[in-house]
């Protein structure tokens, strides 16, 4: 698709055929219903059905999966299209004296509501009738679900049904309950008539009330001809609060959409979502049937790699996801009992309850660094909110605390070597196991013990001694003569590592550390890295090279992403040998902190938002709209020379100071209000609360 310009629009993915492996269709979902384009199930977020070990997303039948043909028909031109502006999905047919089209969305605003459109448009000097036929292999019966037929509701067919076994004994089965449009086997524009639309109607809702309010909204909003415009109004409000652009090359930029497109279809819409959210898996709302894509259970993918974008842009998503935590505390709290620890141990593997779903024990018992990756998001959400309602009344300190307490109980004091171990875990690199001391995790842990005694000071709550005492004298593994981080106690230079890893200490985790120890840390564990591992490795060794401003070396890591990008609709695969999970969503994640963290510098302080940028050759402008930090939204325009900032919205707090950009070298300040846009040198800095008002 071309712009006004005459260039191509990177948000649109065009293609005259379908790929070949279905997993790499197009997907469309929101918050809380999915499904992939002709795919014949869809998934409700947060509805899974079977017990421990075998819990996965229950499957839906799907009444939108529906093809659109002629047959017979000559010199038909097809094309599909995903629209990421307006998030919908296309097929047209385009004959001599006729156009089809087909739209199918997952509506961003009404999350109960999936619907398409068959459109037919003749050109003038035709009379004939014309008939497309309609394919609709749905049949309303589940694997997964006990479904019955209910009477009919304002002409839409209905069923519903519980999910057949509980993820915990005598736990909840969610009830399902879904209305559709009848789908007719053809639609034929009659002779006297231009052009026709005809428009088909999904509601899907954990309540009977919830179902028909829904499917009566959208019946009125076809009535009124907006069912479509409104959903697309919505996502033109999401881009128009989040966006990254750049001056440089296309497939980049189409990365750049794709991977938004993809990541902000799972986010709850701004204002009540009207459901609970139940966080986001690393195939998304598309996948995660029996036996594909990881079930559609949620891992520290989401709290490590998709969550600091979403909460960059959207601070109210971001805190969705941090209450789905909040909710399944108790859970944790039985896995750590049941390990023999106090606190809370978050399941390496989580579906609605916050017990271990993860069908292999070795994981759930040994990566216990998830722990300190869940409590890494909320502190970056406290850095950059202030939003201290979710941790004094709506349960972020409870679990503060309990994880807290979690690390304390799970370290052992080494007399020989006079600090705490954490022993028998698994590093983030799952090549290796029952290993004492892994870096990253004693350094998450550490990072989480500091982060609770300083919400704690915060909140005039005393800390207690041995929260300090455990974060002081935790071993965190350095090996002083060759000036790195060996990846565990024992470990060997040398020795492969399936994916980033102790590279993760410089960013998100941000230990101390030199720069000559960053950069042995990359040296060291780059090549040594499987080249085929998952997707979102080298988007943190690219982050590391930007840091020390070495930014070929980061171009050249983060080209080897474009591996993992299937063709026409950016769907990405998690090993480049197209093995592992599709639409897989952590990859994306890491990919977008390349840019939005790597070539800005950005980086979530106690007190400030750092930015330090470094931009590729070939990029000669970078725009990120919709920063969000202390209830402000801003834009940064980086070019090779200077950094722009404007202030676009402000809804902080009236009395609350205003924000200010301040330069590392030479201290300037500047201050930052609304409407109005400041130039400062290409340089490190960082923007903070004003420390006094500069008139």
């Amino acid at each position: 698709m071309k712009m006004a310009d005459g260039k191509e629009d990177p948000a649109v993915f065009t293609s005259t055929s379908l790929p070949s492996d279905p997993r790499l269709l197009a997907t469309v979902t929101n918050a809380y219903l999915g499904t992939r384009v002709y795919r014949d199930i869809l998934h409700i977020n947060g509805v899974y059905n079977g017990a421990v070990g075998d819990t996965h997303r229950a499957d839906i039948p799907s009444p939108v999966n529906v093809r659109m043909m002629v047959p017979g028909a000559d010199s038909l031109a097809e094309t599909f299209t995903l629209n990421t502006r307006t998030g919908t999905f296309s097929h047209v047919l385009q004959a001599t004296d006729y156009r089809a089209t087909h739209q199918i969305y997952a509506h961003h605003s009404l999350v109960h509501l999936m619907a398409f459109s068959i459109t037919i448009w003749r050109s003038a000097h035709t009379t004939q009738p014309i008939t497309v036929q309609l394919q609709t292999p749905f049949v309303p019966k589940s694997q997964d679900l006990d479904l019955n037929q209910g009477p009919d509701f304002q002409g839409a067919q209905y069923v519903y049904g519980k999910t057949l076994v509980p993820e915990v004994e005598g736990g909840p089965c969610p009830t399902v309950h879904m209305l559709w449009t009848p789908v007719p086997q053809t639609l034929t524009l009659c002779g006297g008539e231009r052009e026709r639309s005809w428009e088909f109607l999904m509601a899907v809702a954990e309540s009977e009330e919830e179902v028909k309010r829904s499917y009566s909204e959208g019946l009125a909003l076809i009535a009124a001809g907006s069912l479509h415009s409104s959903h697309v109004h919505a996502w033109a409000m999401l881009w128009r609060g989040c966006c990254i652009d750049l001056d440089g090359p296309l497939p980049l930029r189409q990365a750049l959409y794709g991977c938004l497109y993809y990541l902000l279809s799972a986010i709850p819409p701004r204002g009540n979502p009207g459901f609970l959210f139940h966080g986001i898996s690393p195939g998304g709302l598309s996948n995660g049937t029996q036996g594909e894509d990881y079930w559609g259970h949620v891992f520290w993918d989401q709290d490590t790699w998709m969550f600091p974008n979403i909460l960059l842009f959207y601070p109210e998503a971001a805190r969705a996801i941090l209450e789905y935590r909040i909710r399944t505390l108790e859970g944790a709290i039985r896995n750590a009992q049941e390990q023999g620890y106090k606190g809370a141990k978050f399941p390496w593997e989580s579906a609605a309850t916050g017990r271990e779903v993860c069908p292999e024990e070795i994981y759930g018992a040994q990566e216990i660094h998830i722990t300190g990756d869940v409590l890494m998001a909320f502190e970056q959400y406290y850095c950059t909110t202030q939003d201290q309602k979710l941790f004094r009344e709506a349960g972020g300190w409870k679990l503060v605390d309990a994880v807290a307490q979690y690390w304390c109980s799970r370290m052992v004091w080494s007399e020989e070597e006079q600090c705490y171990h954490i022993k028998g875990v698994m590093p983030p690199d799952e090549y290796h196991y029952q290993v004492d001391n892994s870096v990253y995790t004693n350094a998450v842990a550490q990072r989480s013990l500091n982060f609770a005694a300083d919400i704690a000071r915060d909140f005039l709550i005393p800390v207690p001694e041995e929260w300090v005492d455990c974060a002081k004298k935790i071993k965190v593994p350095f090996d002083a003569e060759k000036k790195y981080h060996p990846e565990y106690d024992g470990y060997s230079p040398g020795e492969p590592v399936k994916q980033a890893d102790v590279v993760l200490l410089g960013f998100p985790l941000m230990h101390p550390m030199s720069s000559e120890v960053r950069r042995n840390d990359l040296e060291m564990y780059e090549p040594i890295t499987e080249l085929d591992g998952p997707a979102m490795t080298w988007s943190m060794f690219a982050v590391g090279w930007l840091e020390l401003k070495e930014v070929q070396r980061a171009q050249s890591q983060l080209n080897k992403c474009f591996s993992n990008i299937t063709e026409p609709f950016k769907i990405w695969v998690e090993n480049s040998d197209g093995s592992g999970a599709v639409n897989f969503l952590t990859g994306m994640g890491g990919f977008l902190q390349a840019v939005l963290f790597g070539y800005t510098g950005f980086r979530i302080t106690r007190s400030s938002l750092r930015f330090n940028p470094a931009l590729p050759n070939d990029i000669n402008k970078l725009n990120v709209t919709g920063v969000s930090y202390f209830g402000n939204k801003l834009k940064f325009t980086i070019a090779k020379e200077e950094i722009r900032i404007k202030v676009i919205e402000s809804h902080q707090d009236p009395l609350a100071p205003p924000l200010e950009a301040v330069l590392e070298e030479s201290g300037q300040r500047f201050p930052l209000h609304e409407g109005q846009s400041i130039s400062i040198p290409m340089a490190a800095g960082w923007i903070q609360k004003s420390s006094t008002e500069i008139f």
